[in-house]
């Protein structure tokens, strides 16, 4: 008795559309996901597009062209805001608040979340001394939810005069949000990604800025006659070089095979298998179509058919794949 025969074999046969959806930070301010909401689609016209909340391009903050007293101009600028990429004008002379006397004060230059250039004034500090925690006295304030940071303003002074170059601050990540700032990795299988560094809790409540996924998620369909299903997965090999005094350095090496699979056709011309071919999809095998556990696999379609004489035309598939494939155990 065969040990698969309730072996099932799926491939992503549709797509269903999720949208511009918020991510939810797992507690870390780390690693986002967009929960049940898995895999994301790399199928053409279906690939995922990760963009969390800032600058794109321009948007650079400089003292007020026109002299004019406790000013700045910001240069025009692209931006993503809760998904979307924005498009804001330039703004000349935006007025900044200086303290009630001469104590340290900060005001943030931000884009709101209707995409206009507003500032934000933080809480005046008891003397010259700048902080660099948030919403404390003489500290950056927390700016809303939504609005993006382009820049800080710090001023010592409330005696009226022209802002300086040296008190604008726009370090990228601790005074200017840019979108692809920190970098990411992404696991689509997991429905999550994991910023390189630790978001900065900028925003009113303590929180980081906003992270979104448009994307959308298979539909998976079963392959009717399948077999010989093998997941991709890496490979290791070794190699040594000898040395001297019988001393041998050896060193490991690692390569990602292709999965692969046969499948049975109806003619080899209309099977929905053989329409998507050279797409890059999903396919979920099920040792037992009966339990849950699966294996999840990833990867650009490739088919090599074979119309015998005498039998239903043969699909010689591979999956050629960016990661290992995925075991599902729940």
């Amino acid at each position: 008795m065969s040990l698969n025969k309730n072996a099932q074999l799926k491939f992503e046969a549709g797509q269903n559309p999720r949208g511009i959806t918020a991510m939810t930070d797992s507690g870390d301010m780390l690693t986002f996901n967009t929960a049940a909401l898995k895999p994301w689609s790399k199928k053409s016209g279906f690939e995922y597009s990760v963009t969390p909340d800032g600058v794109a391009t321009g948007g650079n903050v400089s003292p007020g062209v026109s002299g004019s007293n406790d000013v700045v101009d910001v240069t025009a600028l692209t931006c993503y805001l809760a998904g979307v990429l924005t498009s804001v004008s330039a703004g000349a002379d935006k007025a900044v608040t200086r303290a009630a006397t001469d104590v340290a004060c900060i005001n943030s230059i931000t884009i709101n979340s209707s995409g206009v250039i507003t500032v934000v004034k933080g809480t005046d500090s008891a003397d010259a001394t700048f902080s660099e925690t948030r919403a404390a006295a003489g500290g950056p304030p927390l700016i809303p939810v939504g609005s993006i940071e382009l820049a800080q303003v710090r001023m010592a002074s409330n005696t009226a005069a022209a802002v300086t170059a040296a008190e604008i601050y726009a370090v990228v990540g601790t005074h200017r949000e840019k979108y692809d700032f920190p970098g990411w990795e992404e696991n689509p299988a997991d429905g999550e990604i994991t910023f390189d560094s630790v978001l900065p809790q900028s925003h009113t409540g303590a929180i980081p800025k906003g992270v979104f996924n448009d994307f959308s998620t298979p539909i998976f369909a079963p392959i009717s006659i399948a077999g010989d299903y093998k997941p991709s997965s890496n490979s290791h090999s070794v190699s040594s070089e000898p040395y001297y005094n019988n001393k041998t350095l050896g060193s490991v090496s690692t390569s990602l095979g292709q999965g692969s699979f046969i499948a049975k056709l109806n003619d080899g011309v209309t099977d929905a298998i053989v329409k998507v071919k050279n797409e890059n999809l999903w396919f979920q095998f099920f040792p037992n179509k009966n339990k849950s556990p699966y294996w999840l696999d990833q990867g650009i379609l490739g088919i090599d058919l074979d119309f015998g004489a005498t039998d239903h035309p043969t699909a010689n598939c591979t999956i050629s794949a960016e990661n290992e494939a995925t075991r599902v155990e729940v």
